[in-house]
């Protein structure tokens, strides 16, 4: 497939128009994904406003993490089904920088709030009758709104660098969104230190908030084995299990793309790496945490028994 010629100023994102029978196939696959990110996430959300027995620090960095995924999402797959869709494959330079802005700061807060979870379970199985002393909201908050400011942060440092890089009219994007790995490869210029302050960005915010989870875990993992309790493991793995297995995930994928983006794989890979954390892992977030979260089922049922009754007494 011939990618269309951009206006001026107007970016291609070259993505995967070199495989149309894929591009349809992704897009129905995307669509889905989308649909599912929308309904599993607004699902959790709501589950853990409305229902009184989700009124915990876990639920509520859960909630964050649901708006964050919600959010991510909505910042890529709009643009990225339009592309597959269709021949037209520009985006408009504006459109560009708010995709890079928004998706980067959205997926830097991710890195951070999932290591804040992690602090939250740890509190929870090493320190259980001291708990509600430890995470009271204002610490809640104030973690939150650590992860988000972090995201704000890293984006007006690393998009704005981006986007002031001289680009000698360079326009062909090869990705599907406009992602700093693949941003800066458009520069005409001398991009090393470029690639150094994306790489100790990479450090401080993938990298440091990992290695803050394998702690919490490695402490959590201490207690359980002094206990020795098949009950207590129960317990452990129904809190810990379902995070532990999104944080596999997304900085599995993740790292690949930032901390080695001119690794032969990276390159090769990128935009199918790129795909499972931006349109898979949305999707899956809200099913692992159902799916292995007995609290989430029961409040979701009782918010449709909710409805139901409302619903018979508006009939009656």
């Amino acid at each position: 497939m011939t990618v269309n010629k951009s206006s001026d100023g107007d970016f291609i994102l070259v993505g995967f128009s070199d495989q149309p029978q894929l591009e349809k196939i992704l897009f129905v696959v995307v669509l889905i994904s989308y649909l599912l990110t929308l309904i599993g996430n607004t699902a959790i959300i709501l589950a853990s406003c409305l229902d009184s027995v989700l009124q915990t620090p876990m639920y509520y960095f859960l909630t964050n993490l649901s708006f964050v995924d919600i959010c991510f999402s909505t910042s890529i797959v709009p643009q990225l089904l339009w592309n597959l869709h269709g021949p037209a494959k520009t985006i408009t330079s504006t459109g560009c920088a708010i995709q890079l802005y928004v998706s980067l700061a959205l997926g830097s807060t991710e890195c951070v709030l999932l290591a804040v979870m992690a602090f939250d379970r740890y509190a929870a199985v090493c320190r259980p009758l001291h708990y509600n002393t430890v995470m009271h909201p204002r610490l809640c908050q104030s973690l939150a709104g650590i992860a988000w400011l972090s995201g704000v942060g890293n984006t007006l440092i690393q998009g704005t660098i981006t986007l002031r890089l001289p680009r000698c009219g360079n326009h062909r994007i090869y990705h599907f969104i406009c992602e700093v790995p693949a941003m800066i490869k458009l520069a005409c210029v001398n991009i090393h230190a470029n690639e150094v302050q994306l790489f100790m960005a990479s450090l401080v915010l993938l990298l440091l908030p990992l290695s803050l989870i394998l702690v919490s875990y490695g402490y959590i993992a201490q207690v359980l084995m002094r206990l020795k309790s098949a009950l207590t493991w129960g317990k452990a793995l129904g809190t810990c299990g379902s995070h532990l297995l999104v944080v596999v995930l997304f900085y599995g994928t993740i790292t690949a793309v930032y901390i080695q983006p001119n690794s032969s794989y990276a390159h090769s890979q990128g935009k199918f790496i790129t795909l499972l954390y931006t349109v898979v892992i949305p999707t899956l977030n809200p099913l692992i945490y159902t799916l292995r979260n007995k609290d989430v089922k029961g409040a979701l049922k009782r918010l449709v028994r909710k409805d139901g009754a409302r619903e018979k007494i508006l009939v009656k």
